[in-house]
């Protein structure tokens, strides 16, 4: 039996008015705030502030998938900080959390995490703490020690990945999710149940990032039809917060797999939410995953139940969802979609997958003639 490894260091808090513990996490550090400028997130900041005193800084302009444009401004608004930043505190979704870790890596040093990305140039200085508190469940941004740059200028997402990246803690409370609007909503949970997926399908996966990622999905599943019925459903809320808790976990470990890979063409290409650009092709990836691994197939039936009906299961909830699983309602030709699921499987998240391109359900005979290709 090859040897296996479980590993992920963040300290978690998880429940109703969890954030109320942020001054217990500071211990009197002086601290940046990075947060969205949205409305909604404007009574959370307040009640933060109220329990941890006032940052020393700012950096309050994030926009979704965060640009290495926006970052530079970021890296701004935190230099001019009354004095120097001990922590930052990630208040928002994936792009703050993923934003607040640009900030940590340079200490506020734009260029150098720039030209580390960019080219490769080593980061010498120790990355600063982040605390993360995070506004939506999906991305897993606040459990991982990865961040994801797009550079829209060469039309390329940038992966930024260091082990003290890692949050300090993170501060998992539900009631920060209960105003989400229904499209924020889906998206994030798409998202997490991707994440679980894929770290059942993957090289990596091991016998504790399995468990985790089982009860992510049966716990995003659930609450993302709870809420599809009752978007007040403050039970379903909670399951949500906690799949998607699980399943960065999971995937804190394994990394994601094909479906990630796939997406980021889209994202930059079409203009897709990453959430329903990586979660609109799972069942045709688990199509090509099944039979590949009997450990992975045993996690999915326990998903899915009988898996002659998984995929065909997994359709039919995304299309309740109000999701279409049809490459071509992304903008995409058939043609294009054959190269972009060839050149993702040889990608570095595509490496993960276990599966092979011979069993993924292509549009047409020819197209998969051409797929025999392990992915």
């Amino acid at each position: 039996m090859t040897p296996w490894t479980y590993r992920n260091p963040v300290r978690v808090s998880f429940g109703w008015n969890a954030l109320d513990g942020i001054a217990d996490l500071l211990a009197g550090r002086a601290y940046a705030l990075v947060t969205h400028p949205d409305p909604p997130l404007a009574p959370h900041v307040e009640r933060l502030i109220a329990r941890a005193g006032a940052p020393v800084a700012v950096v309050d302009q994030v926009q979704p998938n965060p640009s290495l444009a926006m970052l530079q401004g970021a890296c701004q608004q935190l230099q001019v900080a009354s004095q120097p930043a001990q922590v930052l505190v990630a208040l928002g979704g994936g792009s703050v959390i993923d934003t607040a870790k640009f900030l940590a890596a340079g200490a506020g040093d734009w260029r150098s995490v720039a030209d580390h990305l960019r080219d490769g140039a080593p980061l010498t200085t120790a990355a600063l703490p982040i605390l993360a508190i995070p506004t939506t469940a999906g991305t897993g941004s606040d459990v991982t020690r990865w961040a994801t740059i797009w550079d829209p200028e060469h039309a390329r997402k940038l992966s930024l990945a260091r082990d003290d990246l890692y949050p300090e803690a993170v501060l998992v409370d539900p009631a920060l999710t209960v105003a989400l609007p229904w499209s924020v909503t889906l998206a994030s949970g798409l998202d997490a149940l991707s994440h679980a997926l894929e770290s059942l399908w993957n090289v990596n996966a091991n016998p504790i990032s399995r468990g985790l990622a089982v009860a992510a999905a049966r716990d995003i599943l659930a609450g993302l039809a709870g809420l599809r019925a009752n978007i007040g459903d403050l039970d379903a809320r909670e399951r949500m917060s906690l799949g998607a808790l699980r399943a960065g976990l999971a995937f804190s470990n394994t990394q994601t797999a094909l479906a990630h890979n796939i997406s980021y063409a889209i994202t930059l290409e079409q203009g897709v939410a990453h959430g329903l650009a990586c979660s609109f092709c799972l069942p045709d990836v688990m199509e090509a995953a099944l039979g590949a691994d009997l450990q992975c197939d045993a996690a999915l039936a326990q998903i899915f139940g009988d898996l002659s009906e998984g995929s065909a299961r997994l359709r039919a909830f995304l299309a309740s969802m109000g999701v279409s699983t049809d490459f071509q309602d992304y903008g995409l030709t058939p043609e294009r979609w054959l190269a972009l699921v060839t050149e993702a499987s040889e990608g570095p998240r595509g490496r993960n997958f276990i599966g092979a391109l011979a069993r993924f359900p292509f549009p047409s005979p020819a197209a998969s003639s051409r797929a025999g290709v392990q992915a």
